[in-house]
Protein backbone atom coordinates (compact mmCIF):
# COMPACT_ATOMS: atom_id res chain seq x y z
CA UNK A 1 0.00 0.00 0.00
CA UNK A 2 1.28 3.33 -0.81
CA UNK A 3 2.19 6.11 1.98
CA UNK A 4 -0.85 8.20 0.66
CA UNK A 5 -3.03 5.34 1.36
CA UNK A 6 -2.29 4.39 4.87
CA UNK A 7 -3.68 5.60 7.72
CA UNK A 8 -2.76 8.69 8.27
CA UNK A 9 -0.91 9.59 12.04
CA UNK A 10 -0.47 12.33 13.63
CA UNK A 11 3.63 12.94 13.45
CA UNK A 12 6.54 13.25 15.46
CA UNK A 13 6.33 17.09 17.14
CA UNK A 14 8.74 19.58 15.59
CA UNK A 15 7.26 21.95 17.06
CA UNK A 16 10.46 24.50 17.90
CA UNK A 17 10.74 23.94 14.21
CA UNK A 18 7.36 25.22 13.08
CA UNK A 19 7.41 28.10 14.74
CA UNK A 20 10.47 29.24 13.65
CA UNK A 21 9.18 28.70 10.33
CA UNK A 22 6.24 30.41 10.83
CA UNK A 23 8.05 33.30 12.23
CA UNK A 24 10.19 33.06 8.94
CA UNK A 25 6.79 33.31 7.37
CA UNK A 26 5.77 36.37 8.49
CA UNK A 27 9.09 38.05 8.61
CA UNK A 28 9.14 37.42 4.77
CA UNK A 29 5.37 38.32 4.15
CA UNK A 30 5.65 41.43 6.35
CA UNK A 31 9.25 42.34 5.07
CA UNK A 32 8.05 42.83 1.55
CA UNK A 33 5.50 44.51 2.31
CA UNK A 34 6.86 47.87 1.36
CA UNK A 35 7.27 46.51 -1.86
CA UNK A 36 3.32 46.24 -2.01
CA UNK A 37 0.74 44.68 -1.01
CA UNK A 38 0.64 42.55 -3.76
CA UNK A 39 4.33 41.33 -3.29
CA UNK A 40 3.28 40.38 0.36
CA UNK A 41 0.21 38.31 -1.12
CA UNK A 42 3.01 36.27 -3.29
CA UNK A 43 5.11 35.38 -0.83
CA UNK A 44 2.25 33.59 0.79
CA UNK A 45 1.44 32.05 -2.54
CA UNK A 46 4.47 31.59 -2.82
CA UNK A 47 4.88 29.87 0.67
CA UNK A 48 1.38 28.15 0.04
CA UNK A 49 3.64 26.51 -3.35
CA UNK A 50 6.08 25.05 -1.39
CA UNK A 51 3.38 23.12 1.23
CA UNK A 52 1.36 22.08 -1.53
CA UNK A 53 4.70 20.30 -3.85
CA UNK A 54 6.04 18.77 -0.48
CA UNK A 55 2.54 17.38 0.88
CA UNK A 56 1.79 16.00 -2.47
CA UNK A 57 5.37 14.73 -3.40
CA UNK A 58 4.39 16.54 -7.10
CA UNK A 59 7.50 15.65 -8.83
CA UNK A 60 7.62 16.96 -12.31
CA UNK A 61 11.35 15.29 -13.15
CA UNK A 62 10.43 12.10 -11.22
CA UNK A 63 7.10 11.66 -12.99
CA UNK A 64 8.44 11.54 -16.23
CA UNK A 65 10.91 9.15 -14.99
CA UNK A 66 8.58 6.89 -14.04
CA UNK A 67 6.59 6.73 -16.85
CA UNK A 68 9.27 5.98 -19.21
CA UNK A 69 11.23 3.51 -16.72
CA UNK A 70 8.11 1.80 -15.05
CA UNK A 71 5.55 2.57 -17.05
CA UNK A 72 4.01 4.76 -14.59
CA UNK A 73 1.88 7.05 -15.57
CA UNK A 74 0.28 8.34 -12.66
CA UNK A 75 2.74 11.54 -12.16
CA UNK A 76 1.92 12.78 -15.55
CA UNK A 77 -1.60 12.13 -15.29
CA UNK A 78 -2.06 14.36 -12.56
CA UNK A 79 0.19 16.61 -14.36
CA UNK A 80 -2.28 16.36 -16.93
CA UNK A 81 -5.08 16.99 -14.72
CA UNK A 82 -3.45 19.88 -13.72
CA UNK A 83 -2.81 21.61 -16.94
CA UNK A 84 -6.50 21.29 -18.07
CA UNK A 85 -7.88 23.20 -14.79
CA UNK A 86 -5.36 25.77 -15.59
CA UNK A 87 -6.83 26.04 -18.96
CA UNK A 88 -9.98 26.86 -17.90
CA UNK A 89 -9.05 29.29 -15.07
CA UNK A 90 -6.63 31.01 -17.25
CA UNK A 91 -8.74 31.74 -20.40
CA UNK A 92 -11.58 34.21 -19.29
CA UNK A 93 -8.37 35.94 -16.95
CA UNK A 94 -6.41 35.96 -20.34
CA UNK A 95 -9.19 36.92 -22.64
CA UNK A 96 -10.04 39.34 -20.87
CA UNK A 97 -6.80 41.10 -20.51
CA UNK A 98 -6.49 40.32 -16.78
CA UNK A 99 -2.32 39.25 -17.07
CA UNK A 100 -0.61 38.38 -19.82
CA UNK A 101 0.31 34.54 -20.16
CA UNK A 102 3.51 33.09 -20.54
CA UNK A 103 3.53 33.10 -24.55
CA UNK A 104 7.47 32.59 -25.92
CA UNK A 105 8.13 32.13 -29.49
CA UNK A 106 8.60 28.74 -31.39
CA UNK A 107 12.40 28.27 -31.79
CA UNK A 108 15.04 26.52 -32.49
CA UNK A 109 17.20 27.36 -29.74
CA UNK A 110 14.22 26.32 -27.38
CA UNK A 111 14.41 23.06 -28.88
CA UNK A 112 18.48 22.53 -27.97
CA UNK A 113 17.17 24.44 -24.41
CA UNK A 114 14.12 21.72 -23.73
CA UNK A 115 16.00 19.19 -24.36
CA UNK A 116 19.13 20.13 -22.02
CA UNK A 117 16.57 20.49 -19.13
CA UNK A 118 15.62 16.91 -19.97
CA UNK A 119 18.74 15.52 -19.78
CA UNK A 120 19.71 17.98 -16.86
CA UNK A 121 16.75 17.27 -14.23
CA UNK A 122 17.18 13.38 -14.75
CA UNK A 123 21.09 13.88 -13.23
CA UNK A 124 20.00 16.65 -10.68
CA UNK A 125 17.31 14.26 -9.65
CA UNK A 126 14.80 17.32 -9.99
CA UNK A 127 13.73 20.43 -11.96
CA UNK A 128 13.03 23.25 -10.71
CA UNK A 129 10.74 23.90 -8.58
CA UNK A 130 11.65 20.46 -7.19
CA UNK A 131 15.06 21.90 -6.49
CA UNK A 132 13.17 24.15 -4.41
CA UNK A 133 11.35 21.81 -2.43
CA UNK A 134 13.35 19.83 -1.55
CA UNK A 135 15.92 22.42 -0.62
CA UNK A 136 13.03 22.81 1.97
CA UNK A 137 12.58 19.41 2.87
CA UNK A 138 15.55 19.11 3.72
CA UNK A 139 18.16 18.14 1.09
CA UNK A 140 21.89 19.27 1.34
CA UNK A 141 22.66 17.88 -2.40
CA UNK A 142 19.90 20.20 -4.12
CA UNK A 143 21.57 22.76 -2.75
CA UNK A 144 24.38 21.99 -5.09
CA UNK A 145 22.42 21.75 -7.72
CA UNK A 146 20.68 25.12 -7.17
CA UNK A 147 23.95 26.87 -7.20
CA UNK A 148 25.08 25.24 -10.77
CA UNK A 149 21.25 25.92 -11.84
CA UNK A 150 22.01 29.80 -11.04
CA UNK A 151 24.79 29.31 -12.51
CA UNK A 152 23.68 27.75 -15.81
CA UNK A 153 20.99 30.23 -16.30
CA UNK A 154 23.33 33.78 -15.82
CA UNK A 155 25.75 31.68 -18.43
CA UNK A 156 22.76 31.78 -20.66
CA UNK A 157 22.30 35.53 -20.16
CA UNK A 158 25.92 36.57 -21.34
CA UNK A 159 25.59 34.43 -23.97
CA UNK A 160 21.94 35.52 -25.23
CA UNK A 161 23.65 36.70 -28.83
CA UNK A 162 24.79 33.57 -30.03
CA UNK A 163 21.53 31.91 -30.65
CA UNK A 164 19.99 34.82 -31.76
CA UNK A 165 20.46 33.85 -35.66
CA UNK A 166 18.55 30.60 -35.63
CA UNK A 167 15.35 30.20 -36.52
CA UNK A 168 12.31 31.28 -34.74
CA UNK A 169 8.62 32.54 -35.17
CA UNK A 170 7.26 34.93 -33.57
CA UNK A 171 5.42 33.76 -30.05
CA UNK A 172 2.07 32.40 -30.49
CA UNK A 173 -0.72 30.81 -28.60
CA UNK A 174 -4.35 29.31 -29.14
CA UNK A 175 -6.00 31.87 -27.88
CA UNK A 176 -4.39 34.36 -29.66
CA UNK A 177 -5.43 32.37 -32.48
CA UNK A 178 -8.74 31.76 -32.05
CA UNK A 179 -9.34 33.00 -28.89
CA UNK A 180 -12.41 30.62 -27.06
CA UNK A 181 -11.75 28.02 -29.66
CA UNK A 182 -8.76 27.91 -28.79
CA UNK A 183 -9.42 27.20 -25.08
CA UNK A 184 -11.36 24.12 -26.46
CA UNK A 185 -9.14 22.60 -28.89
CA UNK A 186 -6.91 22.55 -25.91
CA UNK A 187 -9.09 21.19 -23.32
CA UNK A 188 -9.69 18.48 -25.68
CA UNK A 189 -6.51 17.81 -26.58
CA UNK A 190 -5.19 17.25 -23.04
CA UNK A 191 -8.76 15.39 -22.22
CA UNK A 192 -7.50 13.00 -24.77
CA UNK A 193 -4.36 12.64 -23.48
CA UNK A 194 -6.10 11.84 -20.46
CA UNK A 195 -8.12 9.57 -20.94
CA UNK A 196 -5.82 7.58 -23.32
CA UNK A 197 -3.06 8.08 -20.29
CA UNK A 198 -5.60 6.83 -17.75
CA UNK A 199 -7.00 3.56 -19.53
CA UNK A 200 -3.18 2.82 -20.68
CA UNK A 201 -2.56 3.58 -16.40
CA UNK A 202 -5.33 1.27 -15.07
CA UNK A 203 -3.92 -1.86 -17.56
CA UNK A 204 -0.78 -2.04 -16.08
CA UNK A 205 -1.60 -0.34 -12.26
CA UNK A 206 -4.63 -1.74 -11.16
CA UNK A 207 -3.97 0.21 -7.34
CA UNK A 208 -4.69 4.07 -7.70
CA UNK A 209 -2.66 4.62 -4.49
CA UNK A 210 -1.40 8.12 -4.15
CA UNK A 211 -2.70 9.04 -7.17
CA UNK A 212 -5.79 9.87 -5.71
CA UNK A 213 -7.22 9.18 -1.76
CA UNK A 214 -10.08 10.85 -0.51
CA UNK A 215 -8.49 13.68 1.64
CA UNK A 216 -9.33 14.06 5.11
CA UNK A 217 -9.29 16.96 8.07
CA UNK A 218 -6.42 14.88 9.04
CA UNK A 219 -4.24 14.11 5.96
CA UNK A 220 -4.82 17.79 4.81
CA UNK A 221 -3.01 18.89 7.54
CA UNK A 222 -0.18 16.54 8.24
CA UNK A 223 -0.38 15.14 4.84
CA UNK A 224 0.81 13.38 2.75
CA UNK A 225 -1.77 14.77 0.02
CA UNK A 226 -2.79 12.42 -3.66
CA UNK A 227 -1.32 13.90 -6.84
CA UNK A 228 -4.89 14.67 -7.72
CA UNK A 229 -5.44 17.20 -4.81
CA UNK A 230 -2.01 18.52 -5.24
CA UNK A 231 -2.74 19.29 -9.21
CA UNK A 232 -5.68 20.89 -8.47
CA UNK A 233 -3.86 23.03 -5.70
CA UNK A 234 -1.18 24.29 -8.07
CA UNK A 235 -3.41 24.85 -10.79
CA UNK A 236 -5.52 27.36 -8.16
CA UNK A 237 -2.27 28.88 -7.04
CA UNK A 238 -0.96 29.48 -10.21
CA UNK A 239 -4.21 31.15 -11.31
CA UNK A 240 -4.05 33.44 -8.06
CA UNK A 241 -0.11 34.33 -9.18
CA UNK A 242 -1.86 35.18 -12.93
CA UNK A 243 -4.01 37.93 -10.82
CA UNK A 244 -1.78 39.18 -8.95
CA UNK A 245 1.46 39.01 -10.49
CA UNK A 246 -0.06 39.90 -14.08
CA UNK A 247 1.51 36.70 -15.50
CA UNK A 248 1.80 33.10 -14.26
CA UNK A 249 4.33 31.67 -12.25
CA UNK A 250 7.95 31.35 -13.08
CA UNK A 251 10.63 30.26 -11.16
CA UNK A 252 14.20 30.21 -13.34
CA UNK A 253 14.48 34.17 -13.09
CA UNK A 254 14.81 34.12 -9.44
CA UNK A 255 17.51 31.54 -10.01
CA UNK A 256 19.47 34.09 -13.02
CA UNK A 257 18.93 36.91 -10.60
CA UNK A 258 20.63 35.46 -7.62
CA UNK A 259 23.70 34.17 -9.91
CA UNK A 260 23.75 37.70 -11.43
CA UNK A 261 24.14 39.44 -7.59
CA UNK A 262 26.35 36.81 -6.40
CA UNK A 263 28.68 37.46 -9.60
CA UNK A 264 28.60 41.66 -8.94
CA UNK A 265 30.09 40.44 -5.31
CA UNK A 266 32.70 38.37 -7.28
CA UNK A 267 33.86 41.54 -8.90
CA UNK A 268 31.43 40.80 -12.25
CA UNK A 269 31.04 44.26 -14.17
CA UNK A 270 26.96 44.27 -15.46
CA UNK A 271 28.33 46.82 -18.35
CA UNK A 272 30.18 44.00 -20.29
CA UNK A 273 26.40 42.30 -20.85
CA UNK A 274 24.65 43.13 -23.48
CA UNK A 275 21.58 41.54 -22.02
CA UNK A 276 22.11 43.16 -18.20
CA UNK A 277 23.01 46.72 -20.22
CA UNK A 278 19.28 47.07 -21.09
CA UNK A 279 17.51 49.32 -18.63
CA UNK A 280 14.75 47.33 -17.44
CA UNK A 281 16.97 44.89 -16.58
CA UNK A 282 19.68 46.34 -15.17
CA UNK A 283 17.14 48.25 -12.74
CA UNK A 284 16.15 44.76 -11.50
CA UNK A 285 19.71 44.37 -10.86
CA UNK A 286 20.17 47.05 -8.62
CA UNK A 287 17.29 46.71 -6.66
CA UNK A 288 16.59 44.71 -3.76
CA UNK A 289 16.01 40.91 -4.09
CA UNK A 290 12.89 41.39 -2.24
CA UNK A 291 11.68 43.53 -4.72
CA UNK A 292 11.49 41.07 -7.73
CA UNK A 293 8.30 38.33 -7.53
CA UNK A 294 9.65 35.63 -8.94
CA UNK A 295 12.72 35.79 -6.15
CA UNK A 296 10.20 35.99 -2.67
CA UNK A 297 8.45 33.28 -4.73
CA UNK A 298 11.11 31.13 -4.96
CA UNK A 299 11.52 32.03 -0.71
CA UNK A 300 8.52 31.75 0.06
CA UNK A 301 8.33 27.91 -1.97
CA UNK A 302 11.23 27.13 0.03
CA UNK A 303 10.17 27.94 3.65
CA UNK A 304 6.19 26.10 2.46
CA UNK A 305 8.07 22.80 1.88
CA UNK A 306 10.25 23.43 5.04
CA UNK A 307 6.89 23.78 7.15
CA UNK A 308 5.26 21.11 5.40
CA UNK A 309 8.20 18.72 6.03
CA UNK A 310 8.12 20.11 9.96
CA UNK A 311 4.74 19.55 9.93
CA UNK A 312 4.79 16.32 8.80
CA UNK A 313 7.83 15.61 11.35
CA UNK A 314 9.88 14.94 8.90
CA UNK A 315 12.24 18.10 8.58
CA UNK A 316 15.82 16.92 8.98
CA UNK A 317 19.08 17.70 6.95
CA UNK A 318 20.37 14.78 4.71
CA UNK A 319 23.65 14.30 3.19
CA UNK A 320 24.08 13.86 -0.10
CA UNK A 321 24.23 10.04 -0.97
CA UNK A 322 27.42 9.53 -2.67
CA UNK A 323 30.17 11.62 -3.89
CA UNK A 324 29.09 10.59 -8.06
CA UNK A 325 25.49 11.88 -7.10
CA UNK A 326 27.06 14.92 -6.25
CA UNK A 327 28.76 15.03 -9.24
CA UNK A 328 25.53 14.24 -11.35
CA UNK A 329 23.88 16.91 -9.53
CA UNK A 330 26.20 19.64 -10.48
CA UNK A 331 25.89 18.43 -13.80
CA UNK A 332 22.62 18.44 -14.18
CA UNK A 333 22.32 21.50 -12.51
CA UNK A 334 24.01 23.43 -14.99
CA UNK A 335 22.52 21.73 -17.91
CA UNK A 336 19.37 22.65 -16.27
CA UNK A 337 20.11 26.39 -16.35
CA UNK A 338 21.63 26.85 -19.59
CA UNK A 339 18.73 24.71 -20.71
CA UNK A 340 15.94 26.98 -18.95
CA UNK A 341 17.53 30.01 -20.52
CA UNK A 342 17.52 28.64 -24.00
CA UNK A 343 13.96 27.43 -23.84
CA UNK A 344 12.81 30.26 -22.18
CA UNK A 345 11.66 28.51 -19.03
CA UNK A 346 11.99 25.33 -17.26
CA UNK A 347 8.98 22.69 -16.35
CA UNK A 348 7.13 25.47 -14.50
CA UNK A 349 7.37 28.87 -16.56
CA UNK A 350 7.87 27.36 -19.54
CA UNK A 351 5.70 23.78 -19.34
CA UNK A 352 3.09 24.52 -16.59
CA UNK A 353 2.08 28.36 -16.94
CA UNK A 354 2.69 27.83 -20.73
CA UNK A 355 0.59 25.68 -21.28
CA UNK A 356 -2.11 26.87 -19.30
CA UNK A 357 -1.71 29.81 -21.42
CA UNK A 358 -2.28 28.03 -24.51
CA UNK A 359 1.51 29.33 -25.80
CA UNK A 360 2.38 26.93 -28.53
CA UNK A 361 6.11 26.83 -27.18
CA UNK A 362 4.79 24.89 -23.95
CA UNK A 363 3.79 21.95 -25.91
CA UNK A 364 7.42 22.18 -28.07
CA UNK A 365 8.70 22.45 -24.95
CA UNK A 366 7.32 19.40 -23.05
CA UNK A 367 8.07 17.32 -26.35
CA UNK A 368 11.64 18.05 -26.06
CA UNK A 369 12.21 17.49 -22.25
CA UNK A 370 10.87 14.02 -22.72
CA UNK A 371 13.39 13.25 -24.96
CA UNK A 372 16.17 14.67 -23.20
CA UNK A 373 14.25 12.73 -20.10
CA UNK A 374 14.97 9.38 -21.85
CA UNK A 375 18.53 10.42 -22.72
CA UNK A 376 19.07 11.20 -18.95
CA UNK A 377 17.74 7.85 -17.68
CA UNK A 378 20.03 6.15 -19.91
CA UNK A 379 22.84 8.37 -17.98
CA UNK A 380 22.20 8.15 -14.33
CA UNK A 381 23.10 4.74 -13.72
CA UNK A 382 26.88 5.97 -14.90
CA UNK A 383 26.45 8.18 -11.69
CA UNK A 384 25.20 5.09 -9.91
CA UNK A 385 21.39 7.30 -9.51
CA UNK A 386 18.54 4.45 -9.66
CA UNK A 387 15.74 4.52 -12.02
Amino acid sequence: MTPAAELIQKPRSQSPALYILLALVVVLVVGVSGFGWQQSALALVGTLFGLTLYQASFGFASSYRHLLVRGDGRGVLAQVLMLGLATVLFAPLLISGIGRGAVAPVAAQAVVGAFLFGIGMQLGSGCACGTLYTIGGGSSMMLLTLLTFGTGSFLGTLTDGVWQGLPKAEAMSLIGLWGWGGVMVQVAVLAALGLGLGRWQQSRIAEAGDFWVKPTWRSLLYGPWSLVVGGVALALLNTLTLVLAGRPWGVTWGFTLWAAKLATLLGWNPASSEFWQQEAVANVLNASLFADVTSVMNFGIVLGAALGAAIAGQLTVRKPPSRSAIVAALIGGLLMGYGAWLAFGCNVGAYFSGIASTSLHGWLWIAFALLGTAVGVRLRPFFKLQN
